[in-house]
C-alpha cells in the first residue's frame, strides 16, 4: 500500500479549471503530472469517455498553443525513466481489445504498440498508443493532511489529432476520461487500492470557473441519489419526466428510456444539454409561457430569446428533471439560458439547451453549481444544489469514503 498505511483509499484532490460558459470558455479541465521527472499536463475533464490521454511528441494535427492562455506540453516517452510502451500481447490491451479501446492488427507481432483511435460526439478524433508510466497526485487522508502520492496507471500516448481538436482557441494537451471501463484512471487506481471507486465534482457556474475533482465521495447532507443503467458504456440515468414551474409536461416517457439509440447521458466533456427531439418543443413552450410579462419573447438565429431587463430568476420558470425513486435534479434559469448580449439595462438572453435525435446529454451547462458524486461501487449518482465557490480544493463540504 501507498505509505506504508492501512489499506483505506485516501482522497486524491485535482484542482479544476474552466467554465461551462461556451463563449468563456466551455470545457472544464485539470492538472495531471506524468512521467519521470514528472511534467504537468492540462486535461479536459470528460466523463463521456474512458481514456486519459495526452499529446505527444511527435503528432499530427496537435495544437502547439492554446487560447486558455496556458503553455501546452508534449510528452514524450523516451524522456521518461519510468515510461514503458504496451505491447499488443499485454494482458491489459487483450481486454481493450474486447470493448474497441484498443486496435491490434492481426499482422502485427505481439510486441507491436497496443494502439487506438477514438473519435468523440463532436466529430474530433485522436490516435495513438498506450503506455504506462507513473502517475503522482495529491491524496488527502483522514486528517485532513495531504501527502503525494503516485501509482504507475496506462494512459494514452496521442500522436493524431482530427476535428476540434486541432483548434487552438480551446486547446489543452489531452482528455481525461472518467468512464467506467477497466482503462480508465478512476477503475485503474481504484484496482490499485490507491481510491475509492467513487469519483465528484462541483463546477463553478461564474465565468471565472473552476471547481473541485476528487477521487472519492464529497459527503453532503442535501445529496440525493438515483440508480444509474447497468451495463452501459456511459453514465446513463433513467429519466422519468420533465416539470416547468411544477407542472409537469406531455413527454413520452419512452423517448427517455435508453437503447442503442437513445437514453439520458451526463456527460462532462459537453458543454450544453442536448434533450431528445419530443421532449424539447414542450420544454420551450413551456418555458416560454411561464416567463415574466416583462421579459420580450425573440428569436434570434432560430434559438428562442428574450429580451429583459429584470434579474434572470424573477424574469423565468424553474424547471425539475424527475429520475427513477422520484429523484429530482433542479434546473434552474441559469441551468437552461446563455446570456448573449446586454445593451443598457436589457439583457438577451438565450435557451441553451439544443435539439437531439435520441440521446439527451446532461452537459456542463446544468451540471455546474452542483455537487455530483459517481458512486460506481452502488452504482449510482447522487448530486445537491451548492454553490461552487464554496468549494476549496483543500476544503470542500466534507470529503469522506465510500461504504464499499
Amino acid at each position: 500500500m501507498l505509505g506504508g498505511g492501512p489499506a483505506v483509499a485516501g482522497v486524491v484532490d485535482f484542482p479544476v479549471e474552466g467554465s461551462a460558459n461556451p463563449y468563456m470558455v466551455g470545457l472544464y479541465f485539470t492538472r495531471v503530472k506524468l512521467g519521470n521527472p514528472a511534467k504537468e499536463y492540462f486535461v479536459q475533464i470528460d466523463t463521456g469517455s474512458d481514456i486519459l490521454w495526452v499529446a505527444c511528441s511527435p503528432c499530427t494535427g496537435c495544437p502547439t498553443s492554446s487560447g486558455l492562455n496556458i503553455q501546452l506540453e508534449f510528452f514524450n516517452p523516451d524522456s521518461s525513466s519510468t515510461s514503458s510502451r504496451i505491447p499488443c500481447s499485454d494482458d491489459r490491451c487483450t481486454a481493450a481489445l474486447q470493448t474497441g479501446e484498443a486496435l491490434c492488427q492481426p499482422s502485427d507481432s505481439p510486441s507491436s504498440p497496443c494502439g487506438y483511435t477514438f473519435t468523440y460526439g463532436d466529430g474530433s478524433g485522436t490516435s495513438g498508443y498506450y503506455v504506462s508510466d507513473t502517475m503522482y497526485f495529491d491524496t488527502v487522508m483522514g486528517n485532513e493532511q495531504t501527502a503525494n502520492s503516485s501509482a504507475s496507471v496506462v494512459f494514452g500516448c496521442s500522436n493524431s489529432q482530427s476535428g476540434d481538436l486541432m483548434k487552438t482557441d480551446r486547446a489543452v494537451d489531452g482528455i481525461f476520461g472518467f468512464g467506467q471501463h477497466e482503462l480508465s484512471v478512476i477503475s485503474q487506481l481504484y484496482s490499485l487500492g490507491v481510491s475509492p471507486k467513487t469519483f465528484s465534482h462541483c463546477l463553478k457556474g461564474s465565468d471565472n470557473g473552476g471547481g473541485i475533482l476528487v477521487l472519492g465521495e464529497i459527503v453532503e447532507p442535501g445529496l440525493v441519489f438515483t440508480p444509474l443503467v447497468p451495463s452501459q458504456p456511459h453514465y446513463n440515468l433513467y429519466l422519468e419526466s420533465i416539470a416547468v414551474s411544477g407542472q409537469k409536461l406531455p413527454i413520452d416517457s419512452s423517448l427517455f428510456a435508453t437503447s442503442n439509440t437513445q437514453g439520458t447521458i451526463v456527460d462532462s466533456g459537453t458543454t450544453l444539454v442536448y434533450l431528445v427531439d419530443g421532449a424539447y418543443d414542450p420544454f420551450i413552450s413551456a418555458i416560454a409561457a411561464a416567463v415574466s410579462p416583462s421579459a420580450r419573447s425573440v428569436v434570434s438565429k432560430g434559438t428562442q430569446c428574450f429580451v429583459t431587463s429584470g434579474s434572470v430568476d424573477s424574469s423565468f420558470p424553474t424547471a425539475t428533471l424527475y429520475f427513477k425513486g422520484g429523484v429530482a435534479m433542479t434546473v434552474k434559469p441559469e441551468n437552461y439560458l446563455l446570456q448573449q448580449a446586454t445593451s443598457d439595462n436589457n439583457v438577451l438572453w438565450c435557451i441553451g439547451w439544443q435539439r437531439s435525435q435520441g440521446i439527451t446529454i446532461l452537459g456542463d451547462l446544468v451540471l455546474k453549481e452542483k455537487i455530483f458524486v459517481y458512486d460506481l461501487g452502488n452504482m449510482r449518482m447522487g448530486w445537491a444544489d451548492y454553490d461552487c465557490v464554496r468549494c476549496r480544493s483543500t476544503s470542500p463540504p466534507h470529503r469522506g469514503r465510500t461504504s464499499t
